[in-house]
């Protein structure tokens, strides 16, 4: 492996999970949300997003092959999407709020603040390990430069 694909593998890793806490980040913000949009003439509370990570393709022959013979790299990962979680929205009994229902209940978001904060643990923690990996390859350039003198 030269040290051109380390960096750019490094950097993809960086970018996708720079991309990971901002959605996270906007979960937290909006765990409260009830009017995130309006479908139907009607709010909709903000659902829980969440980010879907997948190894960079190298479909063809002549793409690794023209990647090898450039010195380039599409090794790494990348965001395939930003999907909406599924699961169901919290119903909570408050008949004095503005979005109740007629049985007095408000639909709060699927957010789960416990879950997103794991999950912001687990994303900053990639960034630091990727962050490392970044420095050591850094590091070792540096040291075969020196060699020359």
């Amino acid at each position: 492996m030269n040290f051109g694909s380390s960096f750019g593998i490094s950097a993809s890793a960086l970018t996708a999970q720079r991309l990971r806490m901002d959605v996270i980040s906007s979960n937290i913000a909006n765990a409260e949300t009830t009017r995130a949009s309006v479908v139907d003439g009607k709010a909709v509370p903000y659902r829980r997003k969440m980010v879907v990570l997948e190894a960079t393709p190298r479909s063809k022959f002549s793409d690794i092959l023209n990647s090898t013979l450039n010195g380039s790299s599409n090794k790494g990962v990348r965001v395939q999407a930003i999907t909406e979680d599924s699961s169901p929205l919290k119903p909570v009994y408050n008949p004095s709020h503005p979005d109740a229902d007629n049985n007095g209940y408000v639909y709060m978001p699927n957010v789960d603040i416990t879950k997103e904060m794991v999950d912001m643990l687990s994303a900053s923690r990639s960034y630091e390990a990727n962050v490392t990996m970044l420095n050591a390859s850094k590091a070792m350039v540096s040291k075969a430069l020196e060699i020359g003198r």
